[in-house]
């Protein structure tokens, strides 16, 4: 059965299933990029009206809609298509991942301490609201992270990054002077 949240961003709703619908962790979509995109689950949902942005999680996906379109019209095609895709297959939707050129930052100290805050102190939070934060860069004090999910262009986001993750980081990694959202 999916059930359906709001999130702090009006144009984004977060549909969650009792089924793994992701086995490789958090993964977002953009409509702009939908040519790249293999999965045909994710491609038919970029396609439906009004969609731009779709993430997927373990157990949710945060769906973000332009204003051309309302919820009480995409809501029902979103939980149809889902369930639709689960009467069809066993597996989740999202089962194995290419990264392309994903940085391995395991020799900082420094990096591993704000990925290791950024993963049980900030994404579990971010998460709750429909969206992901990734870890990008830290360099002169300054950690730049990629908002994604609801948070992606949510009103709400820059201050959830600066008084939220920006004083979390700050208080668990002193190296941390600012956080800055990268596009």
């Amino acid at each position: 059965m999916i059930q359906t949240e709001n999130t702090p961003n009006p144009d984004s709703l977060k549909f969650l299933s009792e089924r793994t619908l992701s086995a490789v962790g958090t993964e977002e979509f953009k409509k702009e990029k939908e040519n790249e995109i293999k999965i045909p689950f994710v491609k038919e949902l970029l396609n439906f009206k009004g969609v731009e942005l779709i993430l997927l999680s373990e157990k949710f996906i945060s769906v973000k809609k332009t204003k051309e379109v309302s919820w009480n019209e995409l809501k029902p095609m979103v939980i149809s298509h889902l369930n639709d895709y689960f009467e069809k297959n066993d597996e989740p939707i999202l089962k194995e991942i290419k990264k392309k050129g994903e940085n391995s930052h395991t020799d900082n100290e420094i990096v591993n301490k704000i990925v290791e805050v950024l993963d049980t102190k900030i994404r579990p939070a971010v998460a709750r609201d429909g969206g992901d934060i990734k870890f990008i860069s830290f360099e002169n004090g300054v950690v730049k992270v990629q908002l994604q999910g609801s948070c992606s262009g949510c009103p709400s986001s820059l201050m959830t990054l600066k008084q939220g993750v920006q004083n979390l980081l700050k208080h668990y990694v002193k190296e941390v002077n600012s956080v800055e959202a990268e596009q």
